[in-house]
């Protein structure tokens, strides 16, 4: 390929792809709406910031995919991308001076001009864009030729400013619920009523180089020190850590407040989910889309069993807990046997029909008075824990934290064990797992009622959080979310599920301040996931 080719191919083309990447988000409203909210207070919005993010990625991202290895090309395509990124804003605004777009695009507002053009009138405001675009291709240019230590400390400690300043109306709260003269201190140094302080901008950046620094000069001592200890040694080390974690995870609600508890809460939901589908698809090897169904079953049959609604048998939670799992369990064998002939894209077609029918069943008239109908089942009472009513998100949390412990300690236990080697034989080939002896008739029911039990103690629990449970509550996308959650975190993986858990279903509900343009952000935010770490976030196959 010829320089001019590179410039191309890789600093016209992707800088097209980045300038028409912001002009869809200024078009969409975001650029504008976000204008009033600010990462650094006073100089830097939130809206220009995504801008300017995008702008410097397709910079970088036509400097990295160069493949002639001469610095100076791969330089100079990073400058032509951000050339050609602003150019197509600049042509937006040329066009929107004289035509009037806003029949068209509510958002192409006079407003949305100003900020692009810096405020400045006439041909000022262009060369002003064109100006700002040059900078962002500079500034990945120079990232480009860097060596890989300061490329790492820089983009890492933008990344820290960034998401301190997002997560502000997060952050700020936390900090003065402690109600300490530190954290007090701290909140004002760091946070304004909008934004992070310049000054607190700047610690942030200097704090983060000097902790990146300290590790990244110490990491390999560290990591040799620990290859050299003794076995017994080792494991004492690894019994210390899971110690010190396991107390982070008991005092973690008492610290984050009520509302980053009920994050964790939904997340614990997901994790257990997870857990469940990924004995079915990640060791067993069977696509399951309709895993929604045991959700549900276990949360009507504690529906049905604790409240006094429609029969008012009056079991409590713990009571009614082991018969809900018992449920799930005869579901999932119920639906293994007729799907056991099938594989791949017929099973997903076919567990996704078993699904539908549980929901529609409970959603049906016919069955009304047993299940409640399309108005649900209510007054279902919390868990009550030795006169302990579990009533607040911190409660529910550490019913969770408990259930992700046993069936994390259940998986791990099944992956090394005979049923869980003939699992993941079946998941590489069945006929050749068969051939060597495995029973897949009883092995596919296992994975099934197993996966199946998991998701109904989640049900469980997610119909006492909730206090009702309802038919639209177990729609075909939480199956979906949970296929997505065990893909992401890495097939077989089980630290990939809470990874993948964190990052689909806590994500979206830290992201409820951007309100319209929440699943926009979610949705951008999982593609990038997808192409910087495409084998999974925490490895896959078991």
């Amino acid at each position: 390929m010829t320089k001019v080719q590179s410039l191309w191919n890789h600093g016209v083309k992707i800088g097209t792809i980045g300038g028409i990447s912001v002009l869809v988000i200024c078009l969409i409203g975001m650029v504008e709406s976000f204008g009033k909210r600010f990462i650094i207070a006073g100089v830097l919005p939130m809206g220009v910031t995504i801008a300017l993010i995008i702008s410097i990625l397709a910079a970088y991202i036509a400097a990295k995919k160069t493949p002639i290895p001469e610095k100076s090309i791969q330089f100079a395509n990073a400058v032509l991308s951000g050339l050609m990124t602003s150019g197509w804003l600049a042509l937006f605004v040329m066009i929107a001076r004289s035509v009037k777009l806003r029949t068209v695009f509510v958002s192409a507002s006079p407003v949305l001009n100003n900020i692009l053009t810096g405020g400045i009138p006439g041909s000022g405001g262009i060369f002003f864009l064109l100006g700002v675009g040059l900078a962002c291709g500079l500034f990945s240019g120079i990232l480009i030729v860097l060596t890989d230590l300061p490329r790492k400390l820089i983009i890492n400690a933008l990344a820290t400013v960034f998401t301190m300043g997002l997560l502000q109306e997060l952050i700020l709260p936390i900090l003065k619920s402690w109600d300490l003269g530190v954290t007090n201190y701290l909140a004002g140094l760091f946070y304004t009523l909008n934004g992070l302080t310049p000054i607190g901008a700047v610690l942030a950046v200097v704090i983060f180089c000097i902790l990146y620094l300290l590790w990244h000069a110490n990491q390999g001592a560290v990591k040799s020190k620990y290859a050299a200890l003794p076995k017994a040694a080792q494991k004492r080390t690894k019994y210390l850590g899971l110690a010190v974690l396991a107390v982070i995870l008991i005092y973690l609600p008492q610290f984050l407040g009520l509302f980053l508890s009920e994050v964790l809460t939904i997340v614990g939901l997901y994790v257990l989910l997870g857990l469940g589908l990924n004995i079915v698809v990640g060791y067993a090897g069977l696509l399951d889309l309709g895993y929604v169904a045991f959700f549900a079953i276990g949360s009507y049959v504690v529906a049905l069993l604790t409240s006094p609604q429609i029969f008012d048998i009056g079991l409590n939670f713990w009571q009614a807990l082991p018969i809900a799992v018992a449920c799930g369990i005869l579901a999932g064998v119920m639906l293994g046997i007729p799907v056991l002939k099938m594989r791949g894209d017929y099973l997903a077609i076919a567990t996704l029909g078993f699904g539908e029918i549980i929901r529609i069943l409970v959603l049906s008239d016919f069955l009304k008075p047993w299940l409640g109908g399309a108005q649900g089942i209510g007054s279902i009472p919390n868990p009550n824990f030795m006169g302990f009513q579990m009533v607040k998100p911190q409660h529910i949390y550490y019913l969770l934290l408990a259930g992700c412990i046993l069936v994390v300690f259940i998986s791990l236990r099944l992956k090394n064990s005979r049923l869980g080697r003939a699992w993941m034989a079946m998941r590489e080939d069945e006929d050749v797992a068969q051939a060597m002896g495995i029973n897949l008739v009883a092995t596919k029911l296992l994975a099934f009622a197993t996966g199946a039990g998991f998701s109904a103690l989640s049900g469980a629990i997610f119909a006492s959080k909730i206090g009702s449970v309802y038919p639209h509550s177990f729609n075909v996308f939480i199956s979906i979310n949970v296929v997505c959650i065990v893909i992401i975190g890495g097939i077989g993986s089980l630290p990939g599920i809470v990874v993948g858990a964190a990052a689909l279903m806590g994500l979206p509900e830290l992201l409820r301040e951007f309100a319209d343009y929440r699943m926009f952000v979610y949705g951008v935010a999982l593609v990038i996931m997808m192409l910087l770490r495409p084998e999974a976030a925490a490895g896959g196959q078991a």
